[in-house]
């Protein structure tokens, strides 16, 4: 299960990493982040609505990051699937890449 879990957080922070400084990663130091909730920000901070609103058109709900913190926080315990997660990535490239 700790290989399934680190493989399906490996597949975010790959994305986030390769896609700074369009997304900020709150955890900078890779041996400090967390398997279970990856969480994020996006520069320029005018673009979340937006990017929340494509997260929910794709299905993907509950990305809102903590009202006190802000940001993004993907959720993805052991049953989350890695399909999931590779949809998730996917999103964050395009739309990057479309924003960007």
């Amino acid at each position: 299960m700790e290989q399934k879990n680190r493989a399906k957080a490996q597949i975010l922070y790959t994305a986030l990493d390769e896609l700074a400084p369009f997304y900020e990663a709150a955890v900078k130091a890779k041996e400090d982040r967390s398997l279970m909730n990856v969480t994020w920000r996006i520069a320029n901070s005018a673009l979340e609505a937006d990017f929340l609103a494509e997260a929910k058109a794709a299905g993907m709900d509950g990305l809102k990051g903590h009202r006190s913190v802000g940001g993004f926080r993907a959720s993805i315990y052991n049953a989350f699937p890695a399909a999931g997660v590779q949809a998730l990535a996917d999103l964050l490239r395009d739309f990057a890449q479309r924003k960007g």
